[in-house]
């Protein structure tokens, strides 16, 4: 693993835009010295390393599909702050294996030892379009004869394709509170690999679904029964709203509500608890710290790096934010790795059980937050 350096091609602006990466702009705030998506740099590995974490990643999403069926048989579901009212439904949903479709794992990687796993994506995960599409046309272009760890579109079409869903459209929903874009171009890309699988779809806004009372079904403004939708919005704000007790019993969700156990930070801990000293783990734990003296505190439902305390002996360091009244999860500290000044997290895609792809965010701070920026990778021939 390593970072070099490129000369940016002529219009990569109006390329990447054209590309699907309309919000690249809004979606990065201003002021900053380099863009969202940055071509001037990106990293190469080795076809090794990349078969090596591979079989990381699955790994580590069959271990966290143990978690998952390790609360729900020993009902452990408090520690993931979920609603008592909830708990039976979410047990449902995974006895009922509803369908999911794509992940996305958080690692610490520095080229010279096994991944370490910062936290799993795993109901509402973006930077989709630049892992999937952008990149992938950066590579024709700039390094045609190298590879890239990247079958994120053909996966999501044949996954698509492998799912038995309800008859009538499959619902797209966003939602309007998405103020750079980001959210509707994922949920219009993520629509567009249904339509190549051969399926129906429609798209509506999150605000614009009805509940239909009297005949006890989800609606879309026209009228039509919504009996299966994807939904770019968190199952922990669904539980939340005033339809939560509808959405768990009617309508087939993707991701599916079994997922709140794997996109709660909870599950680091329960990780740690059941495959103590697992080399692809960072020690965690529920309520305290316990003997650590370097780690970081993250909000279970945190998003975006905020709400954060990290503490060594050095110091404290925190970043702003509303989360954390759900609790938090204490994780060992490891400062990201140093690459010319930046610090890259490796952004690894799971689509259905399956390792799929790689996307790469870098900053020069130790948390990945809205200020970090995209970069490209490829495999060396």
């Amino acid at each position: 693993m390593r970072r070099e350096h490129g000369t940016p091609r002529d219009d990569w602006e109006k390329i990447i835009e054209g590309q699907g990466l309309a919000y690249h702009r809004a979606a990065h705030p201003s002021g900053l010295s380099r863009p969202y998506w940055d071509e001037s740099v990106h990293y190469v590995f080795s076809m090794e390393e990349v078969e090596a974490l591979e079989e990381q990643v699955e790994e580590l999403h069959r271990m966290c599909l143990g978690v998952v069926e390790h609360v729900i048989s020993t009902g452990r579901f408090a520690d993931f702050a979920i609603p008592e009212w909830a708990w039976e439904e979410v047990a449902r949903s995974w006895e009922r294996r509803d369908p999911h479709v794509y992940a996305r794992f958080d690692l610490r990687y520095d080229g010279t030892g096994p991944a370490k796993l910062l936290e799993y994506n795993a109901d509402t995960p973006t930077s989709l379009v630049e892992s999937s599409v952008v990149q992938w046309f950066w590579l024709q272009d700039r390094f045609p004869g190298d590879d890239q760890w990247n079958s994120v579109h053909e996966r999501l079409v044949e996954r698509w394709r492998e799912l038995r869903l309800p008859p009538g459209p499959i619902h797209f929903a966003f939602t309007n509170m998405d103020e750079t874009g980001e959210e509707a171009m994922t949920v219009a890309y993520l629509q567009e690999t249904a339509e190549q699988a051969g399926l129906r779809t429609m798209a509506i806004a999150m605000e614009d679904i009805g509940w239909d009372a009297l005949n006890r079904r989800f609606a879309d403004l026209g009228g039509q029964m919504i009996r299966s939708a994807f939904k770019l919005y968190p199952w922990e704000w669904m539980l939340d709203d005033d339809f939560g007790r509808q959405a768990v019993r009617h309508s087939t969700w993707i991701e599916p509500l079994w997922k709140t156990l794997l996109s709660n930070k909870a599950l680091l801990a329960l990780l740690w608890e059941l495959h103590p000293g697992h080399p692809n783990l960072l020690p965690a734990y529920l309520g305290d710290p316990r003997e650590l003296t370097s780690y970081i505190a993250k909000p279970m439902l945190g998003r975006e790096g905020a709400s954060m305390r990290i503490v060594t002996p050095e110091g404290t360091q925190e970043t702003p934010g509303s989360y954390g009244k759900e609790g938090y999860v204490f994780q060992g500290f490891e400062a990201l790795p140093v690459f010319e000044g930046q610090r890259p997290v490796l952004g690894a895609w799971i689509v259905a059980d399956e390792a799929a792809g790689l996307g790469i965010r870098e900053t020069t701070g130790l948390i990945t937050d809205d200020t970090s920026s995209f970069v490209p990778h490829r495999i060396a021939d």
